[in-house]
């Protein structure tokens, strides 16, 4: 078997390019071979707890026959046909009215994409055409946030808050503006008496009014930042967002590529602060993974525009894949279980568990500057060189990158950004692989910092 893994490394290495490819950080690659449940098993035989669901996806866990078979049962019968307008198939179209069902009441419409990147572009473009379908052409800018990931297509990538995505595919698409995001750890732009969500909730209006409400289509905002360290945001922060969008004619487009389908204890995450997008991209946890899908639920204001302007006006925007009938099934299939298994209520209790054990673990660490969570399991700890000033770690000392590997050594892998440590278990972990994924941090903490 050592052998076997060794000449496909070698092939990889000589032929497959990986996102985020640079060969320094593929020397020495995991192959993985097999999952069950909460567990990944590499070539090697070794067998880990996926502390981040694959990427942020797998929420029903790995090895689902169920989901395999509804996805063999779909390909027999029609594997795919175009979706294009004048077709349609019968996954595509119930599952579009299943999460009409379990989303924000306001929803009306479902497009299919293949994934996050392509649905915050589809979100992108619909925002525009909006604005142009009510007489307002020059609505076409989008105010998004720093810290926040978006996807790295083009247009994606300038919405993505991350200068490391942008550096060597200058110049960005313009009419795309960043602004502080709800940090309470760091909050920028703070004056004296505001919380937070208030301080970030105005830097959105100053943003607006300065770059002019006539031009601003758009604000894009994950309701818990992912990629960019699962950063919370106070409560009052997305009602705050809303009043400030309605009063200024501007779009809300919620991210729920990551904190969709049940991952922060709600089917979605909005439902916290009790607030209704204008727009919804998902992804990620509407197939588990399990095939490329995603897509973008709009509100009956946006439907009614996209179905009431003259055809030649008409949304000219598309994917061959979209309405993938073998993809709907498998997703049709994997609510069908997240419902039948409550695992939104699942989530919750098994959130609020994770919640209790980072906080015994780490409360007193003298290089733990905050631990976020509580909503679900979606949660992160910020490790910082010194906790009275916040001070971060220096970018060479890699601290992040040497827990990883501690982490790895004791059989849980996850990802970090930096110093934040992030986990996004599936939703079917049991409560000791959860506690063993929290202990193994522990350690991997103390055998890097020494404490």
């Amino acid at each position: 078997m050592a052998v076997q893994a060794a000449e496909l490394i070698k092939s990889d290495q000589d032929h497959l390019i990986h996102p985020l490819h640079h060969p320094s950080d593929h020397l020495e690659p995991m192959v993985y071979v097999k999952g069950r449940g909460a567990m990944i098993t590499d070539i090697q035989g070794r067998e880990y707890i996926d502390g981040l669901a694959g990427l942020w996806n797998t929420n029903v866990g790995h090895g689902r026959e169920e989901l395999a078979k509804a996805a063999a049962s779909q390909m027999t019968e029609l594997a795919y046909f175009s979706a294009y307008a004048g077709s349609s198939n019968i996954p595509a179209v119930q599952l579009a009215e299943k999460l009409i069902s379990i989303s924000y009441p306001n929803m009306q419409g479902v497009f299919f994409t293949c994934g996050g990147a392509e649905s915050n572009e589809s979100a992108f473009k619909t925002a525009r055409f909006y604005w142009k379908a009510k007489g307002k052409p020059d609505k076409v800018k989008v105010i998004a946030r720093f810290n926040a990931y978006h996807g790295v297509t083009l247009q994606a990538m300038s919405a993505t808050g991350m200068a490391p995505y942008w550096k060597m595919f200058e110049p960005r698409v313009p009419g795309f503006v960043h602004i502080p995001t709800c940090y309470p750890y760091r909050q920028e732009g703070g004056k004296p008496g505001e919380t937070a969500g208030q301080t970030a909730a105005r830097l959105l209006e100053e943003a607006i009014l300065r770059e002019g409400a006539d031009t601003v289509a758009a604000f894009i905002a994950e309701p818990i930042h992912g990629g960019g360290g699962v950063i919370y945001p106070t409560d009052d922060y997305f009602p705050l967002v809303r009043k400030v969008c309605d009063k200024h004619q501007v779009l809300f487009i919620a991210d729920e590529v990551i904190t969709g389908f049940c991952r922060t204890g709600h089917w979605f995450a909005l439902t916290h602060w009790n607030v209704l997008p204008d727009i919804m991209s998902f992804a990620k946890g509407v197939s588990s993974g399990y095939l490329p899908l995603g897509g973008i639920m709009v509100s009956k204001d946006v439907k009614e525009a996209m179905d009431s302007v003259k055809p030649e006006d008409k949304w000219m925007h598309a994917y061959t894949y979209s309405g993938h009938p073998t993809c709907c099934a498998v997703g049709l299939k994997n609510v069908e279980i997240m419902e039948r298994e409550r695992l939104a209520e699942r989530s919750a209790a098994l959130g609020t568990r994770l919640h209790k054990a980072l906080h015994a673990a780490f409360d007193s660490h003298p290089n733990v500057g905050d631990i976020r969570s509580g909503k679900g399991l979606l949660a992160a700890v910020e490790l910082v060189e010194d906790k009275a000033t916040k001070k971060s770690y220096e970018a060479d000392r890699k601290v992040g990158a040497r827990i990883m590997q501690e982490m790895s050594k004791r059989g849980v892998i996850t990802r970090a950004r930096m110093e934040h440590i992030c986990f996004s278990p599936a939703l079917v972990i049991t409560e000791e692989q959860l506690d063993r994924m929290v202990s193994v941090t522990q350690e991997a903490v103390k055998a890097v910092t020494g404490k």
